[in-house]
């Protein structure tokens, strides 16, 4: 083995060989395991909270390989409408000085194409760099041919069913995109904003209970009063229950409109009184569907001013009727002009009550980052209401299970009060809706223009001849079978009978709907795929509580809807990777670490360019860049991605938010080397040597029992802690094992054994064997957490303990062997651990060299005690450094000495001869001085009251921190001052 540890060298190496050797395939036996990838945006790179999430679902995957599942992970990226189009937009802007609309559909689809070929790679790319065994021979895209077919079969048969409708409806719109997106694309920012309180004249010289014959309204969207169509008032304020069911006259339109009763409005909050805008707010609509008022949309898709008024009732339906006129004044403004024109007009009308500052939240598009319109228009829903129950009751029963279980009352809250839910965008990158329509707007919902073009020819037919003539023949002619009219029928159908040719719906689907079916499309339904019987359902879905509502509920309604069955047997909620504060990670912060730069290192201006580059504002840009420096002055080195998987799965704590901590990672990268290092230790003794493969007899020390029996202990705690999600309790129950009793233990136990010429060939013999046994055995236990420097060490170990086979994710997960716990070893051992620690905790304090031979007495123990003495003098002599180690029967005996507790039984070093108490005691002086010192400044600093009161709240706690550091420096070097005076 190389001297150093080097993860760059070894990790891309195994990666290309394990996939090349066809590793991460099903291996066709033993009890099926699956976990779907929860299919990251074709678009996107690694983010912190991507690497957090694959490192869990390897671990999983990998350890349920070893324990001999056949386990498949299978993987898939997102199509990601509205970020794919953005991006080849602004490639095509860039690079032909073309919009989509110059290119046409067909011809920007093409385009979405090529860039996807070229460049819609990278994120898989980086899957293989976190080590990810996935099963690549399986990739799926959600655009890819057999998903297509999954995605137009579910629409059509919820369709054909009256469970998918086209209708107006409010939704999320961006006015920039110009098209409907989810409320997990909508980002909320707070924000000082202002209210707008305007006096309503009250119609037909009705007046309130206080003489006035206007109501007081406030808004912080002015724009919308256009579009008002009533008032509502509590039913229990007094002020106004004798104007239910009277009006106000809109200002500025004319419009009479009614004031209703309504709990939504408040009596606490300003007048009581609040204006109703059904088709602009999403509150306002539910006021509206409740009292049957009518919905008048004012906006453009731009959020322009309309020139005139649509309006329709709750069901979608145009209303004739009511007066559309808008003032001329403000067609076309932008909503946020026409805002400034309609509070001056206003004003100026003596309408304009106040204007009050308050904070508010406004709604942005995470793409475009504008503000987001709730808007009436026509789209496509699915009716969640049949589909809810089975999926709450699958909850209730059992049949899924949430780890941790308190995410179900979210999901359950959730489930209990859906809505109907919007599946259309309007967008032209994704899968279009199959649905079709004739010149009179009647719609054939069908999976291709043919099977659409042949119902559209099946219903004409019963009224019109002509249609009724082209279907019989174009039946005669085997043009049309069974229901689909072919290529040439379509032709005939436009160049023999003069009919029409559909035109396809322009929207495509919202890509939750196509993800919602990821579980059972991925595995090739709806062909009865062997894939499908085996895999399916899968076992866990390891997701972030985040999306638990767009992604969770939607495929388990989906998937026991086509499969009758559930998509996943349990949901493994994990929180979001936070920076070191605990702040959400993003690039407006500049806190955002790059998964790839912690393994492979960056340089500090790499690292500024990443975080400030491009950055518009220059003094955000110039704060960010310091935070930078004083965070990472020389960048970030290398790590490699065993350390980097290790630290997230040490914080994998059940359901909680990680604030990532680079000491953390620093440490595991340490954890690396400390595990290499006694690798190359084992193997310096071991190469070459007797280690028990071949037979012989061999005699284990009390060492080798021990950590062999604590082996099989942490076997078992690993082993139910991965059972039971808890991620953080297996990393440190390896990392407790490996670092404090394999290493810093047991390796030291073992070099009296091994380097004493008087030991026994059987006893050199059972110390390799165990050596070499107990490391191949972590190994394995490390393997699902820390895949590559397992398999590099693992190839040189396994020969000498006996293993056969090609790769260490081919081998058999460690399993305890209870016969093999000896709990006496334990204690013994424990007592032998507790003298030479009694022993080194003298030699620090009293100063005296680690090398100095030392006399010790034992004395005031047990006879269980005096045998340990007699049994381990080889070990306490080599591990303590001592010249003698001698069982005192009378204490009162003993000369004056350092004394240490182990148990009963007191540990005495003579202090004789050992040190210059003078020297001592002088140097110690100086030493409490300087802490005193220490101590004395910071006093100072947190007794003055300006300091505390305007300092961070991150400084002060710094400095009382520092405060108790030096206070216990100083009270330690107080109690060897205090030990040696009295030598």
């Amino acid at each position: 083995m190389d001297k150093t540890y080097q993860p760059e060298q070894i990790e891309s190496r195994w990666y290309e060989r394990w996939e090349a050797d066809g590793r991460f395939a099903p291996s066709g036996e033993g009890e099926p395991y699956s976990i779907m990838i929860p299919p990251p945006n074709v678009t996107g790179s690694l983010h912190m909270g991507h690497a957090f999430q694959d490192t869990i679902m390897d671990t999983l995957i990998r350890w349920k390989r070893m324990q001999g599942n056949n386990t498949l992970w299978q993987v898939g990226t997102d199509h990601a409408g509205i970020a794919t189009q953005m991006l080849v937009e602004r490639k095509v802007a860039a690079e032909e000085g073309k919009s989509r609309h110059d290119l046409g559909r067909d011809a920007f689809i093409d385009k979405v194409w090529e860039w996807k070929h070229e460049s819609g790679g990278h994120i898989t790319r980086q899957l293989r760099r976190m080590g990810a065994s996935v099963d690549w021979s399986r990739e799926r895209f959600t655009m890819d041919d057999g998903f297509y077919q999954a995605v137009q079969e579910v629409f059509v048969r919820l369709y054909e069913e009256d469970l998918i409708y086209r209708g107006k409806r409010l939704v999320n719109w961006d006015p920039t995109l110009h098209t409907a997106i989810s409320d997990l694309e909508v980002e909320n920012r707070e924000q000082q904003g202002q209210f707008w309180h305007f006096r309503y004249p009250l119609a037909d010289g009705v007046t309130t209970d206080a003489g006035l014959d206007y109501l007081v309204v406030a808004t912080t969207r002015p724009e919308t009063m256009l579009g008002d169509t009533g008032v509502a008032v509590n039913p229990e304020d007094p002020r106004y229950a004798s104007l239910i069911g009277k009006f106000v006259e809109l200002p500025l339109v004319g419009r009479r409109i009614p004031i209703v009763a309504d709990e939504h409005a408040d009596m606490e909050k300003g007048s009581g009184c609040v204006k109703i805008t059904p088709a602009h707010d999403f509150n306002d609509y539910e006021v509206g569907r409740r009292h049957g008022l009518p919905l008048i949309n004012v906006f453009t898709q731009d959020a322009a001013i309309l020139p005139q008024a649509e309006a329709f009732d709750i069901q979608g339906r145009p209303l004739p009727e009511i007066d559309l006129s808008l003032p001329a004044a403000y067609a076309g403004l932008d909503r946020f002009e026409a805002r400034k024109q309609i509070v001056a007009d206003m004003e100026a009308a003596g309408l304009l009550e106040q204007i009050e500052t308050v904070n508010n939240t406004l709604p942005y598009g995470d793409r475009s980052g504008d503000v987001i319109e709730p808007l009436l228009t026509d789209q496509w829903f699915v009716a969640v209401e049949s589909l809810a129950g089975p999926a709450i009751a699958a909850v209730e029963n059992g049949d899924i299970q949430f780890v941790p279980r308190n995410y179900e009352n979210m999901y359950f809250s959730w489930m209990r009060d859906l809505q109907d839910w919007c599946i259309s965008r309007q967008l032209w990158w994704g899968h279009r809706i199959p649905a079709w329509y004739d010149s009179e707007g009647n719609v054939y919902v069908a999976r291709t223009e043919a099977e659409a073009t042949a119902k559209y020819l099946e219903q004409m037919a019963a009224t019109s001849g002509t249609h009724a003539i082209a279907l019989t023949h174009l039946k005669n002619k085997n043009l049309l079978v069974n229901g689909v009219l072919n290529e040439e029928g379509i032709a005939q159908l436009t160049d023999t009978f003069g009919l029409e040719r559909l035109t396809q719906d322009e929207d495509v689907l919202d890509t939750w709907f196509s993800s919602g079916l990821w579980t059972f499309g991925t595995l090739g339904w709806p062909e009865k795929t062997p894939e499908l019987a085996t895999f399916h359902p899968s076992s866990v879905l390891v997701t972030g509580f985040d999306i638990i509502f767009f992604w969770v509920a939607r495929m388990i309604m989906l998937t026991l809807k086509f499969m009758d069955e559930v998509p996943f047997k349990t949901v493994y909620v994990h929180g979001l990777v936070r920076d070191g504060q605990g702040q959400k990670m993003s690039k407006s912060k500049g806190n955002v670490l790059d998964p790839i730069d912690l393994i492979d290192g960056i340089t500090l201006d790499a690292l500024l360019e990443k975080r400030t580059g491009n950055m518009m504002q220059p003094q955000k840009a110039k704060a960010i860049a310091k935070a930078t420096r004083d965070e990472f002055p020389e960048g970030i080195e290398p790590h490699g991605t065993d350390a980097l998987r290790f630290t997230f799965l040490s914080q994998a704590t059940t359901g909680r938010d990680i604030k990532f901590d680079m000491g953390r990672l620093d440490g595991y990268r340490n954890f690396c080397n400390k595990l290499w290092n006694a690798s190359r230790y084992v193997l310096m003794n071991a190469e070459g040597q007797d280690c028990g493969a071949q037979g012989g007899e061999v005699e284990l020390s009390l060492a080798d029992r021990w950590i062999v029996s604590r082996l099989q202990q942490t076997e078992a705690q690993v082993t139910k802690a991965m059972e039971e999600f808890r991620f953080d309790h297996a990393s440190q129950a390896l990392y407790e094992f490996v670092w404090n009793e394999y290493c810093d233990w047991y390796l030291e136990l073992s070099k009296p054994v091994l380097w004493d010429e008087g030991a026994s060939a059987a006893a050199k013999r059972g110390t390799r064997r165990t050596l070499v046994r107990v490391l191949e055995a972590i190994l394995r236990l490390a393997h699902p957490m820390m895949p590559f420097i397992s398999e590099e060490i693992w190839q040189r170990v396994a020969p000498l303990a006996g293993k056969q086979g090609d790769s260490i994710m081919a081998q058999p997960w460690p399993v305890a062997e209870q016969e093999k716990i000896d709990e006496q070893a334990t204690r013994d051992i424990e007592w032998l651990k507790g003298v030479i620690v009694a022993v080194r905790n003298v030699r620090a304090e009293m100063n005296i060299a680690p090398g100095k031979p030392l006399e010790v007495l034992l004395t005031k123990g047990s006879a269980a005690d005096r045998e340990r003495l007699e049994a381990n003098r080889l070990f306490l002599a080599k591990l303590a450094k001592l010249a003698s180690a001698t069982w005192l029967d009378d204490p009162s005996e003993a000369p004056l000495s350092a004394t240490q507790l182990v148990g009963d039984m007191e540990v005495l070093v003579p202090m004789a001869d050992l040190i210059d108490k003078d020297a001592e005691l002088a140097r110690l002086a100086k030493e409490i001085d300087k802490q005193d010192k220490l101590i004395g400044g910071i006093e100072k600093k947190l007794s003055n009251e300006s300091f505390v009161a305007k300092a961070p709240e991150a400084v002060v706690e710094k400095e009382r921190g520092k405060l108790k550091e030096y206070q216990a420096a100083r009270n330690l070097l107080l109690e060897q001052r205090d030990k040696i005076a009295a030598l």
